[in-house]
């Protein structure tokens, strides 16, 4: 018998994977946690039925979820991600000799054990001196800190459920207060493109606006997510994404597999029923 894991995309489209074995289950305090094994993405993360990540197209999500911020402004040294348990995000960010301090705030310890265990792609640099890990609320998290980070990366489950607080308008505030003069927010921002993820991305986006000097969204494209149009926020006290010198990023030598300059300064570039969404949003 044929085993396949299905996620709901709207009520009348899902995506299926075939999958070889289901590696992991669990219900933790907050959320169902699943592992599974498929011949065509490797292995898979899913919590409460969401897909999360694929050993296949991870690097895509990752990538562009720290490097385009890490670009945008050479200095960065400190760096709070919330969110992430899987560990791709912290990987990627561990990759800079100039990051000194990455804290990361994971509500669910169980996601960051598993990951440990069966997501060693992803969770390999959890372990670096420069990262720590505490285990409580985004939300309170930042409530307790003001001028401290270069980058926050709110590396966030869709608005419901454990990261429901991470859309708020509260919450983006108190990111404003926690980033220093040349601070960076960049968040996972839904999908433009199914009607209820759309309305998700505009409510985000219209409270990222009103606090923010500059902000802006930049779009990627990652097959297992719904529809495969996937965006990013980018907001910055003073610093504009597309107004730096990223040849100082060339000239690290880092190694990637999605993100390079040229695809930078592209992705801000958005199809006009994306621009439209975003400006009804305002």
């Amino acid at each position: 018998m044929e085993l396949w894991f299905s996620e709901m995309h709207t009520p009348d489209v899902k995506m299926s994977i075939r999958v070889d074995r289901q590696i992991y289950t669990e219900q933790s305090e907050f959320q169902r946690i699943d592992v599974f094994e498929s011949r065509e993405f490797g292995r898979f993360l899913t919590l409460d039925g969401y897909m999360m990540l694929t050993e296949k197209d991870e690097f895509i999500y990752h990538e562009m979820i720290t490097h385009v911020a890490m670009a945008s402004n050479p200095g960065i040294k400190n760096i709070l991600v919330i969110g992430a348990g899987d560990g791709g995000t912290v990987r990627e960010l561990t990759r800079y000799n100039t990051a000194e301090r990455i804290d990361m705030v994971e509500i669910d310890e169980r996601v960051v054990d598993i990951s440990k265990k069966y997501l060693i792609q992803t969770a390999c640099r959890l372990d670096d001196p420069r990262v720590r890990i505490y285990y409580e609320d985004g939300l309170r998290f930042v409530r307790k800190t003001e001028n401290l980070y270069d980058l926050i990366i709110v590396d966030s489950t869709d608005p419901f459920g454990p990261g429901e607080g991470l859309f708020t308008s509260e919450f983006y505030g108190n990111c404003y207060k926690a980033l220093s003069e040349d601070g960076i927010l960049v968040n996972q921002h839904e999908s433009p493109y199914y009607t209820d993820d759309a309305k998700a991305m505009q409510r985000a986006h219209k409270r990222i606006h009103e606090v923010f000097e500059i902000c802006s969204v930049y779009q990627v494209h990652i097959p297992t997510y719904p529809s495969g149009h996937w965006l990013f926020g980018f907001a910055s006290k003073s610093v504009d994404p597309l107004n730096e010198d990223l040849e100082k990023w060339n000239e690290l030598g880092i190694s990637t597999a999605y993100y390079n300059t040229d695809l930078h300064r592209g992705c801000f570039a958005l199809p006009n029923y994306v621009q439209k969404l975003l400006k009804a949003g305002k």
